[in-house]
């Protein structure tokens, strides 16, 4: 006599089942082709020439999505409003970030992460801002709004975890600044410490791909075995 066949609701979980695996595995690989242009684009970025930092005339209706490490200059002065120290945790150790608003010669301004202190070496003295007219050249980084993982910037306590350039601007006074900031190149041995931007984007959706596909094999297999006719015993 043969068994009885497996309810049409337990091939039809099987089969949603094997498709949702597959279905991942083809995101992954989705996400593995945008990674891969994201990496290319990036590299590029940082071993070309510097252009012009995007004024005001850009930041309306245009993301920066394209934008992010690409390496810009601008030229201006530091304004004598107080820095912003963002915490921060870098190859140097733990510490801060040195976030400078600036003045461009067009009249618009933006923050320049000067580098980095460590935390025993946040006093103003130092740190000096460099005077009258400059050329900083270094990465253009997007604007970090609300904080970090679990920690809420705190304007009115003056600590903050991310670099969110409206909420420091409106701590200091600013008005209007730009969407994003520029890490400065390093440019001297003194505090603070530049160039020490991590740019790095793993790139695993290959082997998560095929842990989803083999996955679906897997359950493609198990769900054959299941519902196979059987042998008709003598």
């Amino acid at each position: 006599m043969t068994r009885a066949r497996r309810p049409w609701w337990f091939i039809g979980l099987g089969i949603l089942a094997v498709g949702l695996l597959v279905g991942l595995g083809v995101w992954q690989l989705q996400r593995l082709q945008w990674k891969t242009a994201l990496i290319e684009r990036v590299e590029a970025g940082l071993v070309a020439a510097p252009s012009a930092a995007p004024g005001p005339d850009l930041w309306t209706g245009v993301t920066f999505d394209t934008a992010e490490y690409r390496r810009v200059e601008v030229r201006g002065q530091y304004l004598s409003s107080d820095d912003t120290l963002v915490k921060a945790v870098t190859s140097r150790g733990s510490g801060f970030w040195v976030m400078t608003p600036f003045e461009t010669d067009g009249g618009w301004r933006l923050f320049i992460n000067r580098g980095f202190v460590p935390d025993d070496r946040t006093s103003a003295a130092d740190r000096p801002k460099p005077e009258g007219e400059q050329t900083v050249t270094g990465l253009l980084r997007l604007t970090q709004p609300g904080g970090a993982f679990l920690r809420d910037n705190d304007p009115p306590g003056n600590r903050w975890f991310s670099r969110d350039t409206a909420a420091m601007a409106e701590a200091l006074g600013l008005g209007d600044v730009a969407p994003y900031f520029i890490d400065a190149d390093a440019s001297s041995d003194d505090l603070p410490i530049g160039g020490l931007t991590v740019v790095s984007f793993p790139n695993k959706h290959f082997g998560y791909a095929m842990t989803w596909f083999g996955l679906a094999a897997v359950f493609a297999y198990l769900l054959y075995r299941a519902t196979r006719p059987d042998a008709v015993e003598q």
